[in-house]
């Protein structure tokens, strides 16, 4: 048994990307399964007196995503083509006064052309080893790219097989229990459901707070493409730790086109709206959606950013959740 367990061990360890894949596919199959039965049973659209096709409605939900990521697209990428052009045409201004000020600082002694500070090589190192290690980095961009495609690929098709088979899946594992206590798995089931579902609510509520407030401060502040940049900032709340910091950036960008004292303002705004964020939307936020303490959903985002790091954070909350359900399920079985 002990080499079983060892061996058990090892195969889910070798295999841990994987298991992370078909888990984040569960959980977007659990979290769209009550947006999926809703539109299988709509009655706006007759189809006789049949319902919906399941395999229809998912296409319908994976339709409605395609659409609102390609209308983001369509809003965000232009004016940001737009202003990264700006931005190249205004960057040796900008280098020049950047250096102005660090001379009247006394952190810089001399200055230095945009051409220097580019093609500076450290010191000891070859141009073949510089251009060895330029084509190291493009290989592994690529490498990284192409992994992410085929991670999102395969959680897209794995989710829609899921969604369609898993009330068939979910009667499977029920009857791995008892008869006496199936009903309360099914209940325990339902309540992931909910649980997960109000989960991807809360995320785009958080969104939109984020996006909201994220206009109004540029805005004020006088920076140009404030809606846009909102937006940025919106899609990237979607995802924790490294989201904010990257959508912050084209802000950052086109404050600094403007002044660098905006430019300052601009991070100091991000920096008070991501602490916010951190340690009052979204304990408030997930608490009333999901239903789990502020103190768990912190120490989740810690454990979960500890062990797996952005996609740790991303589902340290609906695991909690989970686990909340199933801790509940079985300490009422052990009092009945």
């Amino acid at each position: 048994m002990t080499a079983v367990a060892v061996a058990l061990v090892s195969a889910l360890f070798i295999a841990r990307h994987a298991i992370i894949l078909i888990y984040i596919s569960l959980l977007i199959a659990i979290g769209f399964g009550p947006v999926v039965r809703a539109i299988e049973h709509q009655h706006l659209v007759p189809v006789g007196t049949k319902r919906l096709p399941r395999w229809l409605a998912i296409l319908v939900v994976y339709f409605a995503i395609i659409s609102a990521l390609v209308g983001i697209a369509a809003l965000v990428i232009p004016p940001l083509v737009d202003q990264a052009q700006e931005l190249w045409r205004d960057l040796p201004v900008l280098f020049n006064r950047a250096q102005t000020y660090l001379i009247s600082w006394g952190l810089m002694t001399r200055r230095i052309t945009l051409e220097e500070a580019v093609q500076s090589v450290p010191a000891g190192a070859s141009t073949k080893a510089a251009a060895t290690s330029a084509v190291g980095t493009v290989a592994t961009a690529i490498g990284t790219v192409a992994k992410v495609v085929f991670a999102f690929i395969t959680i897209v098709i794995l989710a829609f097989y899921l969604l369609i088979e898993g009330e068939s899946l979910f009667v499977a594992f029920a009857r791995l229990f008892p008869h006496a206590r199936r009903a309360e798995v099914t209940r325990a089931g339902h309540e992931i459901s909910s649980k997960v579902s109000a989960w991807m609510i809360g995320q785009l509520i958080l969104a939109g707070t984020i996006g909201i407030s994220s206009a109004l401060g540029l805005y004020l502040l006088g920076v140009p493409y404030f809606y846009v940049l909102a937006l940025v900032s919106a899609v990237g709340e979607l995802i924790p730790v490294v989201g904010p910091i990257l959508s912050a950036i084209p802000a950052v960008g086109a404050a600094l086109a403007v002044s660098p004292r905006i430019a300052l303002w601009v991070i100091v705004f991000f920096v008070v709206q991501q602490q916010a964020e951190n340690h009052l939307l979204v304990p408030k936020i997930m608490q009333r959606q999901v239903g789990v303490s502020p103190v768990i959903i912190i120490s989740a985002l810690l454990i979960g950013g500890s062990l797996l790091g952005i996609v740790g954070a991303v589902l340290a909350i609906p695991t909690a959740a989970i686990l909340q359900v199933v801790f509940q399920a079985v300490v009422n079985g052990r009092d009945s």
